[in-house]
């Protein structure tokens, strides 16, 4: 059985949220669990990964939203613990005006290819980051690509509800992902 670690941005995902939807729906699905939402510390956030893939069953699919997706750049690199592969939904991009400041820890992120299977979800309207910054992401990282179509930042305010389209992009990469698991566990 596939195991699913939430990664939410900052903020933790409320409750409109597809994140929070998906995960109050299906047992699989586990948040992990840093000390602040909402004053995120990249050393911090990359314990609180390590411990939930450390404390999952088999290598689970991360889904990370926003701030999330860089934690998992930064967190591949630092941890040896295997997982499946990464949903990575809304990568913001660090430069852009709009980063919060806040999360400035996380940026720099690694440009090197991830080393796991990846997609990345983008919205052709995200204030947070462009297409051509997803795109440009998606061929760093060497993750699939999957353009939404003006989605905003693809979170709760973007009016989703729980994103059935997401959940089917979701679990049909985690199907790809499978036979990759069985060959890290």
């Amino acid at each position: 059985m596939t195991t699913f670690i939430i990664l939410p941005g900052i903020g933790g995902s409320g409750d409109a949220h597809w994140q929070t939807r998906w995960e109050n729906e299906d047992r699989r699905m586990r948040r992990f669990r840093p000390t602040n939402w909402d004053s995120p510390d990249l050393t911090d956030w990359i314990s609180a990964l390590e411990r939930s893939v450390a404390e999952a069953p088999t290598p689970p699919v991360l889904v990370a939203h926003s701030l999330a997706c860089l934690l998992v750049a930064h967190w591949q690199q630092a941890s040896v613990l295997p997982v499946a592969g990464a949903f990575l939904v809304a990568v913001p991009n660090p430069q852009a005006a709009a980063f919060p400041s806040e999360a400035k820890g996380f940026a720099d992120p690694p440009t090197a290819a991830l080393r796991f299977p990846s997609i990345i979800v983008a919205s052709a309207d995200d204030p947070y980051g462009t297409l051509a910054y997803a795109q440009a992401r998606a061929r760093q990282w060497q993750s699939q690509f999957v353009e939404i179509g003006a989605c905003g930042h693809i979170n709760g305010e973007s009016g989703l509800g729980r994103w059935p389209e997401g959940l089917n992009l979701l679990m049909a990469f985690a199907a790809e992902c499978v036979p990759v698991a069985g060959l890290q566990a």
